[in-house]
């Protein structure tokens, strides 16, 4: 069994566990915690991808978001067992390294920091867009720059100021979409007055087509565009280690996700679907949530959508900032990585592991400017397929830490899985389905998505085998 990250709070005595090195501390509160849960579910995608869906599914992408949802609240009612139980900035993976041996805790601790350090650089260079539209004076790579510069700067001051940030950014999120849902749902019942929108209305369900126009077939293939999207979830349980009361955080961060995917997900869909007929040309042109206010007569509906969109970049570039440099000093604390990453400031900040994300981050920036189609393009493919993986290795670690926590501390399992261990098979043996449909897809780029991230995965995985063998040997030399 290796090692677990430990938690020391910020204490004024003579012993000044603040001291670099102590670790992390717990400078989260439950209302960062509670925004950050909140918050995780909606990311970036949400607005700008859901065009494509809509258009590949009709009315029945809500039958693609119904399904991935649910696999999401199956998967982090897993994680939420594990992490309530034992609540740790590594969490899945340092779950995995106990329940499954070291080499799966590196080899999923490690591609998922590679997932965030290219979504560093496919958000900052979404933001800088939006950025440079509102003040071309300063050019895109210079915004891509503020905004990475500003919010390494946020994660360095302390895990405090990161909660802060992503608390406003997170609210904005919640409100915004939160006045879209219920704003739109009277337009879709005629309830709205001084509005006259002609094409809103159930019927669009079902007109224009039917319900699933292309086909049952559709659903699964608006699965494959909107999963990704969802990424982001799980966040809260490596966010806990650092918060005033990381069991209570986790379990209600796990409690609350069902309502929170079926309100900032489903809700927000169905209203776009409803306002206008799913094969609006508008939808495609302007994107789905821009078309649906524009349906409504709602001025600089562009604006509104561009500053919304934005601050969903930069909650998703702190968090993902913020969840690269948890990951990397978890694995630094294991010794899966250079001890240095493990090291933190008086503040309880891990310097390096923030540092080393964040330059890893400018590189992939760097890569989007210069090389967009060939070497980046390559990182975006080999990335794609890690939420996947990341949910497959939750599902497996769980059926494993089950009986580790019934054996060593039932008293932990103050969140359980339902119906053990039957939908944990179930929801795994729907992720290798959708990774089996995507390598039929070639319309969308799901197979070259799993073939580069299996060959990423391999490449890793060969390392850490080769790792604990060679730690395996050296260990036992030691003892002759």
């Amino acid at each position: 069994m290796t090692s677990q990250p430990t938690l020391t709070e910020a204490e004024d005595g003579p012993e000044k566990p603040g001291e670099p090195g102590s670790g992390l501390q717990a400078g989260l509160k439950n209302r960062h915690l509670s925004m950050i849960a909140i918050g995780g579910v909606i990311g970036a995608g949400l607005f700008v991808g859901s065009s494509s869906g809509i258009a590949t599914a009709g009315p029945g992408i809500l039958l693609s978001y119904a399904l991935v949802g649910t696999l999401v609240v199956l998967v982090m009612r897993m994680l939420g067992e594990m992490s309530a139980a034992n609540p740790t900035s590594g969490s899945f993976s340092a779950h995995a390294d106990r329940a499954l041996g070291p080499w799966a805790g590196f080899s999923i601790g490690w591609l998922y920091w590679f997932f965030w350090v290219v979504v560093l650089a496919v958000e900052a260079t979404a933001g800088a867009k939006i950025l440079e539209g509102w003040i071309p004076a300063v050019p895109q790579w210079g915004w891509a720059l503020i905004v990475m510069v500003v919010l390494t700067a946020t994660n360095l001051a302390s895990v405090g100021s990161y909660g802060e940030f992503e608390f406003w950014f997170a609210g904005i999120k919640v409100v915004a979409i939160a006045a879209f849902i219920v704003v739109g749902g009277l337009a879709v019942f005629g309830l709205l007055p001084g509005v006259d929108s002609e094409q809103a209305g159930l019927a669009n369900l079902t007109e224009h087509g039917g319900f699933l126009p292309h086909g049952a077939g559709a659903i699964l293939t608006g699965v494959l565009l909107v999963v990704f999207s969802f990424m982001g979830s799980e966040i809260p349980t490596l966010a806990a280690g650092e918060s005033e009361d990381p069991q209570r955080a986790v379990t209600k961060a796990t409690n609350s996700i069902i309502w929170r995917i079926a309100v900032f997900y489903l809700g927000s869909i169905f209203v776009v679907v409803a306002l206008l007929p799913w094969d609006s040309q508008s939808i495609i042109d302007k994107g789905s949530y821009v078309a649906a206010l524009d349906s409504l007569g709602i001025a600089d509906a562009g604006q509104i959508m561009n500053f919304i969109v934005l601050t969903s970049v930069l909650s998703c570039l702190n968090s993902g900032l913020y969840t690269a440099s948890r990951m990397a000093f978890s694995l630094g604390q294991r010794g899966d990585e250079p001890g240095a990453f493990a090291r933190t400031t008086a503040r309880g900040v891990p310097r390096t592991a923030i540092l080393v994300s964040v330059v890893f981050g400018f590189v992939a920036v760097f890569f989007n400017y210069e090389f967009p189609d060939s070497v980046f393009l390559f990182l975006v493919n080999s990335s794609g397929a890690v939420a996947l993986f990341v949910w497959l290795v939750i599902c497996f670690s769980q059926l494993r830490m089950r009986k580790i926590i019934q054996a060593e501390a039932p008293e932990k399992l103050v969140v359980r899985m339902w119906l053990f261990p039957y939908l944990t098979w179930a929801a795994a043996a729907v992720i290798v389905f959708v990774l089996g449909y995507m390598l039929t897809d070639t319309e969308h780029n799901g197979r070259t998505t799993v073939l580069l991230s299996l060959l990423v995965a391999a490449l890793v995985l060969v390392v850490a085998v080769v790792r604990q063998k060679v730690t395996a040997r050296e260990a036992l030399a030691g003892e002759d």
